[in-house]
């Protein structure tokens, strides 16, 4: 392919990843193995701090820096290496990275990762290598300043001994169950540590109704909507059997259904 094309004429670029969430620290770590099997990742660190600390050590060529991270973010990572390494971010919200990919400074790459994007992302690294990296510094203060609320795009979630990645334009709806929320889908049903008042300050609202204290729906799974023998408002999903009720609070949301 073209990535493995280019990195035979650039052999020993090193590279660094920082992402916090291991699972897909180790995707994104299987999938440069595979794209470019000639870069050398030689960090691949949780946080911020960790990854300033990588990169004095190996001083790489390339770094992957997820925007949110603890202890730093990938944008305060960047201000400090800018002009000293190339840069891709690595970010769960689409509004972020067309913002620096169009800057044409730095690329992105979006989660869950997926392998055309990554390898598009890297033929243009690979493009960049043999020029001096951009200074970031108008770049990252326009990105600051800019900042749109990000809205989630994926969630972590648990289902027995596994962690799933989940898009949450998948998931139906949310319920919580004490300290834990149930997140289901079409085909399936999934914990998080989130509450439902996390979750609502999370999610687009324009998609995800808070219909009742501990639930919150979908709006694209919505099948119909009918009121019981009770006088009720229920929900009938589209993909789940399970009918929804709304609570008196928040009914306002049905009225002109």
């Amino acid at each position: 392919m073209a990535a493995d094309r280019l990195a035979r004429v650039q052999p020993g670029v090193t590279a660094l990843i920082a992402e916090d969430e291991p699972v897909l620290r180790e995707q994104l770590q299987a999938l440069l193995a595979t794209l470019w099997p000639r870069l050398n990742v030689v960090a691949a660190v949780s946080n911020g701090v960790e990854a300033l600390a990588m990169y004095d050590q190996h001083q790489p060529q390339v770094m992957f820096l997820d925007i949110q991270m603890p202890g730093l973010t990938g944008l305060q990572v960047a201000q400090q290496v800018g002009g000293r390494c190339h840069v891709v971010f690595l970010t769960a919200y689409d509004a972020y990275a067309v913002a620096a990919f169009e800057q044409g400074a730095v690329d992105y790459v979006l989660k869950p990762y997926d392998d055309a994007r990554l390898g598009a992302s890297l033929r243009r690294v690979q493009e960049r290598l043999g020029a001096a990296p951009p200074p970031l510094d108008a770049l990252l203060q326009d990105l600051a300043a800019a900042r749109p609320k990000p809205y989630l795009t994926w969630i972590k979630a648990s289902r027995g001994a596994e962690v799933d990645l989940i898009m949450v334009g998948d998931v139906c709806y949310f319920r919580s169950d004490t300290k834990y929320t149930s997140v289901f889908t079409e085909s399936r049903e999934a914990l998080i540590r989130a509450s439902i008042k996390e979750l609502t300050a999370e999610l687009d609202p324009s998609r995800f109704w808070q219909i009742h204290r501990s639930t919150i729906v979908n709006v694209e799974a919505i099948a119909s909507v009918t009121r019981n023998m009770a006088g009720a408002t229920v929900l009938k999903l589209k993909a789940r059997p399970e009918r929804l009720t709304v609570s008196e609070a928040h009914r306002k949301l049905f009225k002109h259904m």
